[in-house]
């Protein structure tokens, strides 16, 4: 060590007060480094709360536009929308997605009519329109399709580009979308739309309340590890960032979060692109459990973990705490 050793160097003397640790702090949250995920339902005035995730409801879409015009008045610069589709407008062949007047479509206009500063950022996958709530189409043996998913991918992603979404996140983990994603951006004019990449998504038991926030897990026929990512690689998950940033993707996410921060911090390492993480529903709903058993206090709680993200290099992070994370910051 180049460093003097005790008592020369007494590392607890910058922490001896609150000043001094500000100073001193390695890094910082502000409500930029938020991205707020939504729900959004049929309806106007509706708001139905989400049993499984204390706190969260979802929207209809004249109240989405309340609720983007709160996460602006608190600095938040961007909306993740998922729509809660109607199982009768599901399909097996999810072609609710390229309905240019479907749920997600109308939330992304109604947005960006009334609140044009705050980005908007949209879940490319077929689950919340497919009938068996699978990411995509299914041949005769029920194994999840590549090509020909990607063709709907590709449908999906300009239906939503031309709606005015900003940012393009494909989540389902075929190979090869981004670069068709983005060909497909490019011909159409859509040049400035951003893709950010499911490009670590794995397969994990942490992603139930979400399934039943898009109303997918009842309908869900086996599971999702032909695709997603299996939970015991990390080297794979450099691959996979390799490939879609090879193939234009601007930036790149690791799903879930906390489980997962070793790899964000390999992304970070190796690539120094913009990383992001989400931190999932099942991160959420246990911080909400053990703060309604008395075993933590949420404000706490929400900001240790939203700055360990931070600490692995996150450039930003996805949580249904953001809203209230940005208040806690900007009291």
């Amino acid at each position: 060590m180049t460093h003097a050793s005790y008592p020369a160097l007494r590392m607890r003397r910058t922490r001896a007060s609150a000043w001094s640790r500000a100073m001193h702090a390695e890094n910082r949250l502000s409500p930029s480094d938020f991205i707020w995920p939504l729900f959004v339902t049929e309806g106007d005035g509706v708001e139905e709360p989400i049993a499984a995730l204390p706190g969260v409801s979802r929207w209809s879409v004249d109240l989405m536009v309340a609720r983007a015009k709160e996460a602006r008045d608190a600095g938040i610069p961007c909306l993740a929308l998922f729509p809660n589709t109607q199982v009768d407008r599901r399909s097996d062949d999810g072609q609710e997605a390229l309905n240019p007047d479907n749920l997600m479509c109308r939330a992304i206009r109604a947005i960006k009519d009334a609140v044009p500063d705050i980005g908007v950022l949209t879940d490319v996958a077929l689950d919340p329109y497919t009938a068996h709530g699978q990411d995509g189409l299914l041949d005769e043996d029920g194994y999840v399709v590549n090509d020909a998913t990607i063709d709907v991918l590709i449908g999906q992603s300009l239906n939503q580009a031309a709606a005015g979404a900003d940012i393009i996140a494909p989540s389902d983990m075929m190979d090869g979308r981004i670069g068709a994603i983005r060909e497909a951006l490019e011909e159409t004019g859509h040049a400035n739309v951003q893709i950010m990449a499911y490009a670590a998504k794995y397969a994990s038991a942490f992603y139930g309340p979400f399934r039943d926030a898009v109303g997918s897990r009842g309908l869900l026929k086996g599971d999702k590890k032909n695709y997603q990512m299996d939970p015991a690689n990390g080297e794979e998950a450099l691959r996979e960032v390799a490939l879609d940033l090879a193939e234009g993707a601007d930036s790149v996410m690791v799903k879930p979060g906390l489980p997962y921060l070793d790899i964000v911090a390999r992304v970070r390492d190796r690539f120094s692109v913009p990383v992001f993480a989400y931190q999932v529903s099942g991160e959420y709903a246990m911080i909400e459990h053990a703060v309604a058993a008395g075993a933590a206090d949420r404000d706490a709680m929400v900001l240790e973990t939203l700055m360990a993200f931070k600490r692995a290099g996150c450039s930003g992070v996805l949580t249904y705490h953001a809203l209230h994370a940005a208040r806690l910051l900007n009291d």
